[in-house]
């Protein structure tokens, strides 16, 4: 299996399935002399960790990471750095129904149509497991990239189904588990997803991430656009279906001389461009809007066919997210700090600064 690889100059590969005995990453081309220690990456490996509520799955997984090579004295050495997290709390039983079925909506389908083979214990390599080595490796990139260009990343959740979540402040992300920034909707969103697990249904979500102190001048036009690999990281997210940068799909309706964003000597006027312009960084905020669909894994039946073709109805039992959007803003953020960590050195090593 190849595309387990992302970024060429920072580059992470990630491995494992999720009922394997660890999931990791191979991080390499950090710089040389950032300190580093699990506890750094630990913090945002426990923002994204399974059971942390009652409105996600409740598998217990520590998510303890292990550093395993690339560090020295507590200092990155600019060799590889090896990170693994095992698997502690499989219940692979859970998925002896769908051995010989497919999940609508899910990888199974194609992954079995392009291998084969698959693992169906907790979707294997397709599972949403595999983002926590990405969170990982993303705590690396995002440390670096304050540290040495100051440019700080977070995300938030601006709607959950057909609930719109208003920003209000970013001092409300961090105090549910939702990532909402307002403490009013909090209350709606809860009854909401504990009416949607009695249903045994799901739902998705929309996730906004915004890069602030921007550099002007990271990108690579035409095919290495920022943007562009921008999108391609987060579509490489389980369950991502849409991607925006600034005004994204608003664009649409909008004119020339609205969604231009004028330039005076104090700076832009407005930022529908999203912080880039012709594949290159303008040093506005960096903002990036996805959507994420509903989970595959349902308890309500649904219709399908087994390996021999045959009509089946499937029920998924086990341990599910309900709306894997809950828990993907961490996750986001480190996708985007990837990107923008592989920029930086890009344009480095060809603008030496």
């Amino acid at each position: 299996m190849s595309g387990n690889t992302l970024g060429k100059l920072f580059c992470v590969t990630n491995f494992g399935e999720s009922h394997g005995p660890a999931i990791g990453a191979i991080v390499d081309g950090c710089p040389p002399g950032l300190s580093l220690d699990e506890s750094d990456i630990q913090a945002e490996l426990d923002r994204r960790r399974p059971g942390t509520s009652r409105h996600v799955t409740q598998r217990q997984e520590p998510d303890q990471v292990e550093i395993l090579s690339g560090v020295y004295q507590g200092l990155t050495t600019g060799t590889p750095i090896g990170l693994l997290i095992r698997n502690t709390d499989a219940r692979s039983k859970d998925y002896s129904n769908i051995v010989d079925t497919f999940r609508p909506g899910h990888a199974d389908f194609t992954y079995t149509r392009k291998y084969g083979e698959r693992d169906p214990r907790g979707g294997g390599r397709s599972s949403a497991r595999l983002t926590a080595p990405t969170v990982a490796a993303g705590a690396i990139a995002k440390k670096w990239l304050m540290q040495t260009h100051g440019v700080r990343i977070r995300g938030y959740m601006s709607q959950l189904g057909p609930i719109m979540i208003p920003f209000q402040s970013w001092d409300h992300v961090v105090n549910n588990p939702f990532y909402a920034p307002n403490e009013h909707s909090v209350p709606e969103l809860e009854a909401y997803m504990d009416q949607l697990r009695r249903d045994g249904d799901s739902v998705g979500a929309r996730i906004e991430v915004v890069a602030e102190n921007m550099p002007a001048g990271w990108g690579e036009p035409l095919y290495d656009r920022l943007d562009a690999d921008i999108a391609h990281a987060m579509m490489g997210l389980n369950a991502v279906k849409g991607v925006s940068i600034g005004s994204g799909f608003e664009s649409i309706t909008q004119r020339g001389s609205e969604h231009g964003d004028e330039i005076t000597p104090d700076g832009f006027l407005t930022n529908h461009a999203g912080g880039v312009l012709g594949g290159i960084s303008s040093g506005q905020p960096l903002t990036v809007s996805i959507a994420i669909k509903p989970t595959s894994s349902i308890r309500v039946e649904r219709q399908s066919i087994n390996r021999a073709g045959e009509s089946v109805q499937v029920q998924t039992l086990g341990r599910h997210d309900p709306c894997v959007g809950i828990r993907a803003t961490p996750i986001v953020e480190a996708l985007l700090a990837l990107v923008l960590a592989d920029h930086a050195l890009r344009h480095r090593a060809q603008c030496g600064v």
